[in-house]
């Protein structure tokens, strides 16, 4: 056990190890500075010149919004269409079938919005050409959104006076060019290296050690699997996704794919704070994160590695901890860290089953996805933080008598009530689709085609109820992962998680990028001894209380009656 928390400690050493210079390197390029990426300039020039983009124009928040939206929307239209006829179109050596409508919409949605939400099994529910023209692609421009919108709070936060806040197209492009594409080939060669699957051929078949003939889907896995990671999209190319021995075959490739999840939102944490020149700032909003993620982490490794104490009345040795669902190559350890990082940064991507977690454990990662605000996905993440700050600010200012101020900016009832809206939506989508789930399972007719609501659970009770709670906290924080107990793949589930997937992904963007426009537009007052400081630590544990009270009092009776009441059924 000593070896498996050490191993997990590694794992973050090198994680910081790698976002620190990363967001060093990503503010340097932003300035404008000489960086390690100025080579990709000439194909990003080509790129410009292709698309007849003007890479000097600038533009303002609104116009930023209206070309992330409506690119957004080509790509969906794009992805449905070919989801829908993969089963007649090339790259389909193992004939898989078309997706239907239904499905098709929660696929497209969910890749487009980065969750990776998967009501289908990956090898047997996608061709080669929608895993990698639909899939891939989608996990590749939809970091690529997030991160291209948090360079514009960026630019707001810094710039004084302004209403021109850079460029959509190239923030976007840059993004894929100089952090996406280069760190994706480097994960995909090692991935490679270490066994796990390159090639377009089809299934191959071998003779398992107890005389079966097995059929093992392959694929061209390892590009896929990089970029899911560190766009931190989640899904898998294989059903079982990353305790599949190819998809993740060793100690090494754990490691690698852990690290992966992270560096990108750590990195651009310390980003904010060598493009403001603030980076006491950046490390306040770290410490906050960090904090966070260490009260969630703590109790599920505690859980996890003490087992199960209804197993231990009967006198079943547990000598590794609770490993139902778990892998012998991993151990409960590291799968209790990679769940609580796959639940805080938006990944979703498991190498354990959470359906078998403890209670407890459960309970931690449904936080996770109900703060939001740890980490986070790629770019999202920091959105996210972004509103309980502004909430903080202008809590702390009426607590002291003085107009709430962040970083010269006065935050004013326009911004406030943005930033509320945004901090309602969370638990609204999450605790109305669970309570209208739960209403159809126990009285809509078991026989409708569509709905089926017997067939949803093979758990009643609490375990049932956290279930179908997790399934629309995964969709509303762009999570993308579940407790597989849950029969999802139906006409309810595709749309109305479907749905939410939109609604949850794109409201959070407008939001704070709309607060960031009125504040860049706003009169920048110099700070003076009276001036609310936002760098200190005693701000951060503010932040830290108002995240902890809006997910305490919004989801604390949702968790009572799944996990919590699960826990005490144990004893």
């Amino acid at each position: 056990m000593n070896k498996e928390i050490l191993g997990v400690l590694l794992t973050y050493g090198l994680s910081l190890l790698v976002a620190l210079p990363l967001g060093a390197a990503i503010a340097r390029w932003l300035k404008g500075e000489k960086s390690i990426w100025d080579f990709m300039a000439p194909l990003e020039q080509f790129i410009y010149k292709s698309c007849g983009i003007n890479p000097a124009a600038q533009m303002t928040w609104k116009e930023h919004l209206r070309a992330l939206l409506s690119i957004n929307l080509i790509w969906f239209i794009y992805a449905f269409i070919l989801l829908v006829s993969q089963g007649s179109l090339f790259f389909n050596p193992d004939g898989n079938p078309s997706q239907s409508p239904d499905l098709a919409f929660n696929t497209a949605i969910s890749f487009l919005v980065n969750c990776n939400l998967q009501h289908y099994s990956g090898e047997t529910g996608l061709t080669y050409l929608t895993q990698v023209f639909v899939i891939s692609f989608l996990q590749f421009v939809s970091a690529a959104t997030g991160i291209a919108a948090v360079f514009v709070l960026f630019k707001a936060l810094r710039d004084k006076v302004t209403d021109q806040l850079g460029n959509f197209w190239v923030f976007f492009t840059q993004s894929i060019t100089r952090i996406l594409l280069p760190i994706s080939l480097v994960i995909a060669t090692l991935l490679a290296f270490n066994g796990t699957p390159t090639s377009f051929k089809g299934k191959d078949q071998y003779i398992s050690l107890q005389g079966d003939t097995v059929q093992v889907s392959r694929g061209p896995a390892a590009a896929m699997i990089a970029i899911k990671h560190l766009g931190t999209n989640g899904g898998g190319w294989f059903g079982a996704n990353s305790t599949h021995p190819l998809e993740n075959p060793n100690y090494r490739t754990n490691m690698v794919e852990l690290i992966a999840q992270v560096i990108i939102p750590i990195a651009l944490v310390f980003a904010l704070g060598y493009y403001l020149n603030r980076r006491k700032f950046s490390q306040v909003i770290f410490a906050v994160m960090t904090l966070g993620f260490l009260c969630l982490l703590i109790p599920t490794m505690i859980a996890e590695t003490g087992g199960n104490p209804a197993l231990e009345k009967t006198g079943i040795l547990q000598t590794g901890g609770a490993m139902e669902g778990k892998e012998l190559r991993f151990g409960a350890a590291n799968s209790a860290y990679w769940s609580i990082v796959t639940t805080i940064i938006s990944t979703g991507s498991v190498n354990s089953m959470h359906d078998s977690s403890m209670p407890v454990s459960n309970a931690m990662q449904l936080l996770g996805m109900m703060t939001n605000a740890f980490y986070g996905g790629c770019g999202v993440g920091l959105l996210n933080f972004f509103i309980y700050l502004v909430i903080a600010v202008f809590i702390s200012g009426l607590m002291v008598g003085r107009t709430p101020e962040l970083l010269g900016r006065k935050i004013e009832a326009r911004e406030m009530k943005i930033a509320a809206l945004i901090a309602i939506l969370h638990p609204l989508l999450i605790l109305a689709g669970t309570a209208l789930s739960s209403y159809i399972f126990v009285h809509y007719p078991a026989n409708n085609w569509a709905i089926k609501p017997v067939s949803w659970l093979n758990n009643p009770g609490p375990h049932g109820f956290s279930e179908m709670l997790y399934e629309y906290t995964s969709a509303s924080a762009n999570n993308g992962s579940g407790l597989e107990g849950l029969g999802d793949n139906n006409v309810f589930w595709n749309i109305s998680t479907g749905l939410v997937l939109l609604i949850s992904r794109f409201l959070p963007i407008i939001g704070p990028l709309a607060i960031a426009g009125l504040l860049a537009n706003k009169k920048y007052i110099p700070e003076t001894a009276g001036t609310l400081r936002s760098d200190s630590y005693t701000f951060g544990i503010m932040i830290f209380a108002v995240i902890l009270i809006i997910s305490a009092l919004a989801f604390f009776p949702a968790l009572t009656l799944g996990p919590f009441a699960e826990y005490f059924s144990l004893y």
